[in-house]
């Protein structure tokens, strides 16, 4: 009996023993979970208009931003936030109803359902505003004939908003007026956009049917100074007079990641006739611009007639005649801006990059009552123009003209511009009027020309009227200045900076325009952030995302 208890209590021993062997065993086995593959499990909202925001669920996304690329269909999206498993994108413009495709780290998934691109509603405007008023994504508005924005007005347009112009055979009146959006004195426009929602003001035309001039533009009229009596009309047939308030601070409102595309209209033969894409009368220190794309404008891109309103983030694209034109004396301070042109279009009066006027006459100085004062003496800083990168182009090919200055600066003018790049002019600077004005400013110093390169230009600096060319080249070429005419090879600029639908304006590493910027006298003003490189690209891109360089093609519903 002791015999069997003993064999009994020896095989329990090794029973524990092997259930506690195999317990240790099955703890120290790793439990495997399965690595989570790139997936779109869902999205919301399921349905909106361009400019919606959609929050996509899945997995294994990457937590930059950047690194995710998302399509609509086939038409790239901007990731504007990221998690491991959420990722926050705004529906692109020319988005069609279809799936979401995600790719993340080399793979790349699909949604099993697709996105539906919502139609937005149509609305007319073609009479004048005389109520605050606001303009939603949701719609598309079309203007037809001169809007006017009375006194004590604010128009706010939603970010995303898509506002298109008509032409003349759509007015209203039967005026033959182009739509316009005209914001009075005493009005606001609060167009507030963002990187990836842009407003976009845009031909009424099809894709492969707009051209310059297809409408008239976006107009401020504000009650800042200027030199120009008090019953100075307009351009373009805009009703009214300049008036005469002088208030430096006045506020016409806000303009922010803003594109305006194929404005400029001409309404008859006469000079001086056609709208600008953006033309900006007596507009104050309180109003914001920054963030405005012009494209394929008819006539200037931009035009200040006198006022005090400053600008950063400026882009004029293949406009028609200027696309810095200052005048009636404005003395607004701007720092980064881009042109890039196309070098077969140019206007029959020589299309230039700064055109700067301080009256509308031909002699000097000015008439009363006010003597041309103020002066228009602006500062520009941080600006680069592009037309070719082969030979200085005169745009005889597909223009009415071609092209004559970088920089042409006549009429008692005091413009000062620092640290920018002037590509493919036949001239670079054409310092142009009396000794005892444009010359007189520019040898005192209030016209102020430091820190420009030029390049790829066939005359550098050349004189006109009064000046001579010996004059003109001893003033921009004295040594204090930093100015310099340099070979287009030289400046090491990236290989696409001229290619009309894809530019890259990032200089190469080891460029010489990242460096020589110089900011004694008027560029020394608080405005303007002390940047060490020339022209408006260090390494930061600054047109990405709320750009468009095919408004021709993109589809707008």
């Amino acid at each position: 009996m002791s015999i069997l208890k003993n064999k009994m209590y020896f095989l329990l021993v090794l029973l524990g023993l092997f259930t506690a062997v195999s317990s240790c065993k099955n703890d120290d086995e790793p439990v495997v979970t399965p690595t989570p593959a790139l997936s779109v499990a869902s999205f919301a909202p399921t349905s909106g208009t361009v400019g919606t925001s959609v929050i996509i669920t899945g997995t294994k996304f990457d937590t930059t931003p950047a690194n995710n690329t998302v399509l609509f269909n086939t038409t790239p999206a901007t990731v504007t936030a990221a998690t491991a498993t959420t990722l926050t994108v705004t529906v692109p413009t020319g988005a069609t109803t279809g799936v979401i495709t995600v790719t993340s780290a080399g793979a790349t998934t699909k949604s099993t359902a697709s996105f539906t691109i919502s139609e937005r509603g149509a609305v007319e405007i073609k009479s004048d505003i005389t109520a605050s008023t606001t303009w939603t994504k949701g719609n598309i508005y079309t203007l037809k004939g001169f809007v006017n924005v009375k006194s004590g007005v604010v128009l706010t347009i939603e970010a995303g908003t898509i506002i298109k112009g008509a032409g003349k055979d759509a007015d209203p009146t039967a005026s033959g007026k182009g739509g316009t959006l005209i914001i009075l004195p005493g009005a606001k426009l609060m167009a507030v956009g963002t990187a990836d929602a842009p407003i976009v003001f845009t031909s009424s035309n099809e894709p492969g049917k707009r051209t310059y001039g297809d409408w008239g533009g976006v107009v401020l009229i504000g009650k800042a100074p200027h030199n120009r009596p008090a019953s100075t009309v307009f351009e373009g047939g805009i009703t009214g007079t300049i008036g005469s308030d002088n208030i430096a601070n006045d506020n016409s409102g806000t303009l922010q990641y803003v594109r305006i595309e194929f404005a400029g209209i001409a309404l008859s033969s006469t000079a001086n006739s056609e709208i600008n894409g953006l033309t900006l009368y007596a507009v104050g220190s309180g109003t914001t611009i920054d963030h405005v794309q012009v494209s394929y404008s008819g006539d200037d891109s931009y035009e200040w007639f006198g006022g005090t309103v400053n600008a950063k983030y400026l882009v004029a694209y293949r406009g028609w005649d200027d696309d810095w034109d200052t005048d009636w004396g404005f003395t607004g301070k701007v720092q980064y801006a881009v042109s890039l042109r196309d070098p077969e279009y140019a206007d029959q009066s020589g299309s230039n990059g700064f055109e700067s006027d301080n009256f509308a006459g031909t002699g000097e100085p000015a008439t009363a009552p006010n003597n041309g004062l103020p002066l228009t003496a602006p500062i520009f800083a941080n600006v680069s123009n592009f037309v070719t990168a082969g030979t200085p182009s005169n745009a005889t090919v597909k223009g009415s003209g071609g092209f004559q200055s970088g920089m042409h600066l006549r009429r008692n003018t005091s413009i000062s511009i620092f640290n920018s790049l002037l590509v493919g002019y036949p001239e670079g600077l054409r310092l142009d009027g009396s000794a005892t004005g444009t010359y007189a400013n520019a040898t005192a110093g209030t016209l102020d020309l430091k820190g420009i390169v030029l390049s790829n230009v066939t005359t550098p600096v050349r004189g006109a009227a009064d000046i001579t060319n010996d004059q003109a080249i001893a003033y921009f070429g004295a040594a204090a200045r930093k100015n310099e005419t340099k070979d287009l090879a030289s400046l090491l600029l990236n290989s696409a900076n001229f290619t009309l639908t894809a530019p890259g304006f990032l200089p190469q590493a080891t460029s010489p325009l990242l460096a020589g910027a110089i900011w004694d006298g008027k560029g020394s003003d608080a405005f303007f952030t002390k940047e060490v490189f020339r022209g408006a690209f260090g390494t930061t891109d600054w047109t990405k995302t709320w750009t468009n360089w095919d408004p021709q093609n993109t589809i707008y519903k």
